[in-house]
């Protein structure tokens, strides 16, 4: 992901989060991101011979379905603070032979990308790292053209597993800390009109925002753990003292065993929210 300067502290934290779950992220067989990502590139909307840039790529999760859509004619520029992760990507556009793809490691304002007149820029469950947000979005609109296209993707609300799940972790975690799973529940991204006013603020234009729930299934409170440790969720385990984590894990099984359904499986729920906007037209 890439939110802010890589120099900072709170970022370079997250950083180095990713660079841990790199090797695992979005790979333990529980559908979550590549869901997120599809439905924000089905909301860009990116056409054949497009330049799109992937902001906190990650290990693909947008970034494949948008090489896709632009074809050989277009390019996407994928750019993530995470070494590991941006290494992984590059290797994996090897292997597919993709060659109108560019995989660039850092943050975009450090990059040198403003001007770069990109048709669209995507940004999935990644702008709530930042800890200026409207800073952080501005030097991403400056990277578009005239008329050029943005998509985010956030959360909203949870259901109340979920929230009974993160407020284990809650206890434990630094004020300051740079998470998805608690910075998400309040400023800028608390309701989506707050979201929709903070990308007007940052001059975006025909700003509207979608609310879809978004539902995740686990066979066990095994395969739950291995999925919370396989992405920024490791960040909560990290904040948990060691001694305490079988505690932590007892009373998530608890409160997965008491939503397992006869199927047996136990599906919590999330809010995502898409933002999507436009920079202005010249003239």
């Amino acid at each position: 992901m890439s939110a802010g300067r890589s120099d900072e502290g709170p970022l370079a934290r997250v950083a180095a989060t990713f660079d841990r779950v790199a090797e695992v992220y979005d790979t333990v067989g529980v559908p979550w991101f590549r869901p997120i990502a599809e439905r924000l590139v089905e909301r860009v909307a990116p056409a054949r011979g497009e330049h799109v840039v992937d902001v906190g790529s990650g290990r693909g999760a947008v970034t494949w379905p948008l090489v896709a859509a632009v074809g050989p004619q277009g390019r996407v520029t994928a750019v993530d603070i995470s070494s590991r992760m941006t290494a992984l990507l590059r290797e994996e556009g090897a292997r597919r032979g993709v060659e109108h793809l560019d995989v660039l490691t850092g943050d975009v304002a450090d990059l040198g990308l403003a001007g770069l007149d990109a048709d669209a820029l995507t940004a999935s469950l990644v702008l709530f790292f930042s800890p200026d947000p409207a800073r952080t979005l501005r030097g991403w609109l400056g990277c578009l053209r005239p008329g050029g296209r943005v998509g985010l993707s956030t959360f909203g609300e949870e259901d109340e597993a979920f929230r009974r799940l993160d407020a284990l972790f809650e206890p434990h975690l630094p004020p300051a800390m740079l998470d998805a799973r608690t910075t998400g529940k309040r400023g800028p991204f608390a309701s989506p009109a707050a979201t929709d006013a903070l990308v007007a603020q940052c001059g975006g234009v025909d700003v509207h925002t979608v609310e879809e729930t978004v539902e995740v299934a686990f066979a066990g409170v095994e395969q739950w753990h291995a999925w919370s440790r396989s992405h920024g969720m490791v960040a909560l385990w990290a904040a948990v003292p060691e001694a305490e984590h079988p505690a932590v894990l007892g009373s998530s099984a608890e409160i997965l065993g008491a939503v397992r359904g006869p199927d047996g499986l136990s599906r919590l729920r999330q809010v995502v929210r898409y933002t999507t906007a436009r920079v202005p037209a010249e003239g």
